[in-house]
């Protein structure tokens, strides 16, 4: 991957006895930072992962560390030797979806830590200093967890094996076993995208475009349940309204459509979605081979819904519910104005670009 985003240099750093906090996420209240790191052991019991990892996690050594970020980026740098070669590349993002907080993404493929390191130094910025994202890698054996958070603290789980080495790294750094190290979330504290992403230079990536990146280069799934449609809560949500951006190779050209479903799943939005594109691409020759990817299916409240198809009938997008005309699957109706949430439907599909 290219170097392809800058820093929004408008922004200031939040800066408190010394202690840099990242551009993104900074404290709204006064507090004394404290930097160091905190160190627990927790005993083998069953993980938070399933699918192809672990169900069963070891006994293993949790550090929570604290540190400036000005020093951030190269401890990360001397901590990722300490991991097994071959990892499992995870990305936490706080998107759009209207129920959950943070996308978390983790690859289902074995990478080397060389791969993990070339995203990392491709887009630095987004990684070390923005305020919406969380990153970092897994190994299942030998069992190993290095999270660099959305707050920018380093969670590492490691084995007893490892422990010794992850401290060596730490004292190196200044940084010391302390009861309560404290960083940006030991306070009211707030989260901003800190990228700069003027009209006059498309060459620069904002962070949507920088997860889609990632998700191909680190082979990046959602690692929610797609079968169920639940908030973060857990709570059984029925059928809900998705807005889905898919994206169209063909050859050099690239292509991407808007589809808006409703859907009781992820599984079935993603597939609603598929097919309406299918049906997008009917009748254009050039358009045979291609296979559409779903970049983002993001649920939406009955509210945000109703405000996107008036802005998308405003726009002059036809089939769009509300009015009478063709719908993404084809069929001339009267679209009703009120958008029923009772069955799994496509409401609209159009092109973006």
């Amino acid at each position: 991957m290219l170097a392809r985003c800058a820093v929004d240099e408008t922004i200031e750093r939040v800066e408190i006895n010394g202690f840099k906090f990242p551009l993104g996420v900074y404290p709204v209240e006064p507090m004394e930072p404290r930097a160091g790191y905190s160190l627990e052991f927790e005993p083998a019991d069953s993980g938070e992962l399933g699918g192809d990892f672990v169900e069963e996690w070891p006994d293993r050594y949790v550090f929570d560390i604290v540190i400036g970020a000005d020093r951030l980026e190269a401890l990360f740098r001397q901590l990722v030797p300490i991991l097994p070669g071959r990892v499992y590349p995870i990305l936490d993002f706080i998107g759009h979806d209207a129920y959950r907080e943070i996308d978390p993404y983790i690859s289902r493929s074995l990478m080397g830590t060389d791969w993990l390191l070339d995203g990392v130094r491709a887009c630095r910025s987004f990684f070390f200093e923005d305020g919406m994202c969380g990153f970092g890698a897994l190994s299942d054996d030998p069992f190993m967890h290095l999270v660099v958070d959305e707050h920018k603290i380093i969670t590492i789980r490691c084995e007893s094996d490892r422990r010794e080495k992850v401290e060596r790294v730490l004292a190196a750094f200044d940084l010391k076993e302390i009861e309560d190290p404290a960083g940006a979330d030991a306070a009211a504290h707030e989260h901003r995208n800190i990228l700069w992403t003027p009209e006059d230079r498309p060459d620069l990536l904002g962070a949507e475009e920088i997860v889609e990146d990632l998700r191909d280069a680190w082979q990046l799934d959602l690692n929610v349940d797609i079968t169920r449609n639940i908030d973060d809560e857990g709570r059984e949500l029925g059928v809900t309204p998705w807005r889905c951006l898919i994206r169209n190779e063909a050859g050099e050209s690239t292509r991407y459509a808007e589809v808006v479903v409703t859907a009781d799943c992820l599984l079935h939005a993603e597939e609603l979605a598929y097919d309406a594109t299918i049906g997008l691409l009917a009748g254009d020759a050039s358009s045979a081979d291609i296979d559409p990817v779903i970049v983002i299916a993001d649920r939406l409240t009955p509210t945000q819904l109703e405000e996107l198809l008036q802005q998308r009938r405003a726009e002059g997008v036809p089939g769009v519910p509300g009015e009478r005309g063709t719908g993404a699957d084809g069929a001339g109706e009267e679209m009703p104005g009120a958008v029923g949430l009772a069955e799994s439907r496509v409401l609209m599909g159009r092109w973006l670009s």
